[in-house]
């Protein structure tokens, strides 16, 4: 008799630990599964609060875009009407790459498409002997290029993004930008074309010289480098406009879509996280009816 009922009472023992450490256990999963819930919907708030911040942005900067669009339009017309664009140099050392990015993420692959586009362009050169200066408008881009091409970053623009660019900011960079003394180069930046794509684009950067060696430069009227030097800077600051509304615009979208996303996202996530809440809860509860009718059973 002794010898049954030793291992009888441990085994009683060992199952009403095993269901006490159980029951903490559901009761742990339980808390875990509410703080994950909790911190899903409070993202969920933000990213929808983000979403309309960015669409009542974006429709600003789509206005703003289109009285933006003959700046750069007509630069690019006397681009290629004069041929200017045909009398750079090729294999020049002083070459210039103008990034348009901003301070800000949360916004797709903006910005990460404008930095690989000036990667593969950089991937050509020398290590040790850079031939291309770049020029980042925007933090973003310094973040992106510093790692493998510091040496070839010359000007950082910060405070970029916060506020929709005006002509003054880009008169602020183009006056910087003159001061590199380039002879070519290029503005590489996203063109907004629909409220879900953008396309990154290049448009070339002349210098004074440049321009004036164009062949069809007569056709326009006789004019000397004085005029060219003052009509070169307003090509930069009316370029580098342009380029800064059409990325902020298309970025404004970009953040737009990642949002409504990302809000879908944390919707799906909850519903499922709900559902793995019920379903563990109602486990605890059944488990616990199990043990009680178990118990009255036990009695009788």
């Amino acid at each position: 008799m002794m010898m049954i009922s030793k291992p009888t009472t441990m085994v009683v023992c060992l199952k009403g630990a095993a269901t006490g450490q159980q029951q903490n256990r559901n009761m742990a999963t339980l808390k875990q599964i509410s703080m994950r819930l909790k911190s899903v919907t409070n993202i969920q708030k933000i990213t929808q609060s983000m979403k309309m911040v960015s669409a009542a942005k974006y429709a600003r900067a789509e206005r703003e875009l289109r009285q933006a669009r003959p700046y750069g339009e007509g630069v690019r017309a006397f681009f290629e009407k004069s041929g200017a664009t045909e009398a750079v140099e090729t294999g020049d050392d002083n070459k210039l790459i103008v990034a348009i990015t901003s301070d800000r993420g949360l916004c797709g692959a903006v910005h990460t498409n404008v930095a690989k586009t000036i990667r593969n362009e950089l991937s050509n050169e020398s290590v040790e002997s850079p031939q291309s200066k770049v020029f980042c408008v925007g933090d973003k881009s310094r973040a992106l290029l510093q790692r493998l091409y510091a040496q070839n970053i010359a000007v950082v623009a910060n405070e970029v993004g916060r506020k929709p660019p005006t002509f003054l900011d880009a008169s602020k960079v183009a006056n910087e930008l003159v001061q590199l003394n380039f002879n070519s180069g290029k503005i590489v930046f996203n063109r907004f074309k629909t409220v879900v794509s953008y396309q990154t684009e290049e448009v070339p950067l002349l210098s004074a010289k440049t321009m004036l060696a164009a062949p069809k430069l007569q056709l326009y009227d006789s004019i000397d480098q004085g005029v060219m030097e003052s009509y070169q800077e307003f090509t930069v600051a009316a370029l580098l406009y342009y380029t800064m509304k059409e990325s902020a615009c298309s970025e404004q979208s970009s953040r737009m879509t990642a949002m409504d996303n990302a809000s879908k996202n944390a919707a799906e996530m909850i519903g499922k996280l709900t559902l793995t809440f019920n379903r563990t809860r109602q486990a605890v509860i059944t488990r616990e009816l199990i043990e009680i009718i178990s118990g009255a059973a036990a009695l009788e």
